[in-house]
Parts: structure tokens; sequence; C-alpha cells
């Protein structure tokens, strides 16, 4: 085991030399050999105090050396420790970025699967109204604009046709929210087609008609259609007439 060398000690070890230096050179008296024996002996001194210089510089760098090691030790370990830690919260972004990447791909599919859905409605619909369009004479066609039913029914008027009357499940088909050639405008509760006939089947939504707030008075079809127990064959709702919606005319 190294010896730990102290201040104190090389004060002791450098008098100690000294010391002996000058017993000796009190000895050496007059003789010329002990003169020799004098001289050697400080070279001696002097070489052994270089010695103790030299051995503190080299324990002091070395102790420099260690302490800067353990320092560079201790930043490696804290820069490790900083590492670990940010993997770990990339990780937990990753996961978390995952879950909602999967989420967001279940709702595409979903989204595309309702539009699919829609689309393939759609085109049925236009088939539907396209046969309806071919049968004899009968022409249908949509108001361009918002009205009242009143103002819808004079719409197809002046086109030389009517509100269109609804008879039969075949007739029965589903676009938007339009006003169709039925109300009870005249007696409340007594449905008639704009023709006057009196209405022999309907297609009502589940409640309908309900004459809420007493001024539902005029028949909508396609009421409500993301509503459960909604279907073509269930979508009409009576409505207050004063409401600004598109109408089916018939010629």
């Amino acid at each position: 085991q190294r010896k730990h060398f102290t201040s104190k000690t090389y004060t002791i070890e450098i008098t100690a030399s000294i010391a002996i230096c000058v017993f000796w050179s009190c000895l050496s008296g007059g003789s010329r050999y002990l003169r020799w024996i004098t001289v050697g002996l400080g070279v001696i001194c002097v070489l052994l105090l270089v010695f103790i210089i030299l051995k503190h510089i080299t324990i002091t760098a070395e102790r420099d050396l260690i302490k800067s090691y353990k320092n560079t030790v201790e930043e490696f370990n804290q820069t490790i420790n900083s590492l670990q830690d940010s993997y770990t919260d990339l990780m937990t972004e990753k996961h978390q970025l995952q879950d909602n990447f999967n989420s967001l791909s279940q709702k595409k599919l979903e989204l595309e699967t309702r539009i699919k859905d829609l689309t393939d409605e759609k085109d049925q619909l236009q088939r539907d109204f396209d046969s309806l369009n071919k049968k004899g004479t009968v022409c249908f066609f949509m108001s361009t604009e918002l009205k009242s039913w009143s103002d819808c029914r004079q719409y197809c008027r002046d086109r030389g046709a009517d509100l269109v009357i609804i008879n039969t499940e075949e007739k029965q088909v589903s676009f938007e929210r339009v006003w169709i050639g039925l109300s009870d405008t005249e007696n409340e509760g007594i449905m008639k087609w704009v023709d006057n006939s009196p209405l022999k089947q309907g297609f009502w939504f589940k409640g309908e008609p309900n004459n809420s707030n007493g001024n539902e008075d005029c028949i909508e079809l396609n009421y409500n259609r993301e509503e459960t127990g909604w279907s073509p064959l269930n979508s009409w709702n009576d409505y207050p007439c004063s409401e600004k919606k598109k109408g089916i005319c018939e010629k």
C-alpha cells in the first residue's frame, strides 16, 4: 500500500536531511577526506530533496487523476440515467400514438362502411325514383327552394303538377325531408290528399302523427332517418305547415 504523504511529512524529511548534512559538515573539520564526504552527503541531501518533491508531484497528479475519473464516471452515470428516462418517455409516447392510430384506423373503417351504405342507399333511391318516372305519363320532380307546405304546392301547380300522393308502398320513396301532398288543415285528425281523397294507408314514423303544440297539420316525408325505428316505410311526420322544406311534385 502506497504511503500517504502530507506537507508535514515532507517538512520532517527535508529537515532531517538538512540536519544530517549539517552534522556531517561539522564533523568534517579540517580533514580533506572528510570534506569530500561532506560534499557527497550534501549531494545526497539534494537528490533526496528532489526525490521527495518529485514523489509529491506524482502522488498529487495521481490523486487529481483519480478524482477526475470519479467525476467523469458520475457524469456518465447521470447521462445514462437521463437517456434511460428519455427512452422510457419515448416508448410511452409511442404506445399512445399507436393506440391513437389504431383508434383512428377503426373510425376510418367505420366511416368508409357508412359512406358505402349511404352510397348504396342513394343509388337504390335513384333507381326507385327513375322507375316511378318511367311508369305511364307520371312525372316526379322536386322544388328547387325551401318553401312552406302551401308555397311548395303552389310551386307544383305553377308547373302543371301537385304535391305527390303516396298511396302505395311502391311510391313511398325516401329522399331528403320534403313535403308530400297530405294534410289535415281542414279538419284536425282527418288526413286528406291534395286531390281531396282520404288517407287509406299511412307510412308513419313511430309515435306520429302527434300534432305537437297543436299546430302540426302538414305531412313531411323522411322524418328523423337517424333514429331507431326509421325505415322507408316508416318515415312520415306531421309538422307545422309554415316550416320551409322542399316538396315532391307529381305530374
